[in-house]
């Protein structure tokens, strides 16, 4: 830990108190006017380098791997006061660096145990408005993508996932997600993708709760969206959720619908083989539903020859036994309607 020790060693436990006086000083007169600018850049450089000591501590220092106990002391002192809130609300004022070494500092902590419990979730849990600033970091270009990551960390915790799931911020994400900043609109589709995937059972819930909206947007504003990047990701992460066991229920409402298989069937034919191979792991659910609603029926059977005729010729690039395999029983299924 170079730099870490000078005439008297600092703890871990001293560096984030350091920080923290630091941050509060940042929060208080960055900016501000009347603030002495040679003080103000002191403290500023200051601040990079103590979160800079808390990245080596928490990660190792490249020639040290990180010692436990170091990262158990800085982890109970960074949540025993508001250290977590100060370093995200200082994001904006510090340099790109000190942004980076800021968003590793908040998910390495994310993952870092006491005693069996992670105090980052209690935190949250306690603090939820937290969340709401980081979602919120979309909108800022200067730090969408460092509030992001840091979200995407966070929502690692299932209670915190729950809580982003269950805000008004779900419906924030379509907007998020086709944002003309490519990056920005990446990291946003990645922690939607995250949102909707990584906890089973709350995930379950939120769709079966939130049905009706949710995919009127997801098919309205996703699935039909001009942009190849929004419409491929979105048909990929359809196909992720409804083949999900867990989503079952889910899974069967959305292959019930004449009006999502009318979506799926246009997305069939859309000039992107790889949005058209997507498509397929969807419509597929559609033919091998056992229950097909009569009007799911109608419209099978009165596009049936061409949909076989389409099959017929739909190949992947590589050889693909399992999708060969898939098409032959959507062919069968087709057939015998």
């Amino acid at each position: 830990m170079k730099g870490l020790f000078k005439s008297k060693p600092r703890t871990p436990a001293d560096v984030v108190r350091q920080t923290r006086e630091l941050l509060i000083y940042v929060d208080l007169h960055a900016g501000s006017r009347g603030a002495d600018p040679k003080r103000e850049e002191e403290k500023m450089a200051e601040l990079s380098k103590n979160i800079r000591d808390l990245k080596c501590i928490l990660y190792g220092n490249g020639e040290h791997e990180p010692v436990t106990e170091a990262c158990v002391q800085l982890t109970q002192e960074f949540f025993r006061e508001n250290t977590l809130r100060l370093l995200i609300m200082c994001v904006p004022k510090v340099n790109l660096e000190t942004r980076k070494d800021s968003t590793q500092v908040v998910a390495n902590l994310q993952r870092q145990q006491v005693n069996s419990r992670i105090l980052a979730s209690e935190y949250l849990e306690a603090n939820k408005d937290l969340l709401d600033t980081l979602i919120s970091g979309y909108e800022d270009t200067e730090v969408a993508l460092h509030y992001g990551a840091m979200l995407r960390e966070c929502i690692r915790h299932q209670s915190i996932a729950r809580y982003v799931l269950e805000s008004d911020h779900m419906k924030k994400f379509f907007d998020y997600i086709q944002i003309p900043n490519f990056d920005i609109a990446s990291d946003a589709s990645a922690t939607f993708k995250e949102l909707l995937t990584r906890h089973k059972a709350t995930v379950a819930e939120f769709l079966s709760k939130n049905y009706d909206w949710f995919f009127a947007e997801f098919n309205s504003r996703l699935l039909s969206s001009s942009n190849y990047i929004t419409k491929r990701q979105a048909i990929k992460l359809l196909g992720d959720m409804l083949l999900d066991r867990s989503n079952s229920a889910v899974m069967m409402r959305y292959v019930s619908s004449k009006d999502n298989l009318m979506i799926l069937m246009n997305l069939l034919r859309d000039s992107s083989k790889n949005i058209q191979i997507e498509s397929f792991h969807v419509f597929k659910l559609f033919a091998a539903n056992k229950n097909k609603p009569a009007e799911v029926v109608n419209i099978l059977v009165t596009n049936r020859s061409k949909l076989l005729r389409f099959f017929a010729g739909f190949k992947t690039d590589k050889e693909d036994e399992q999708f060969e395999a898939d098409k032959e029983q959507v062919i069968k299924e087709i057939s015998a309607l």
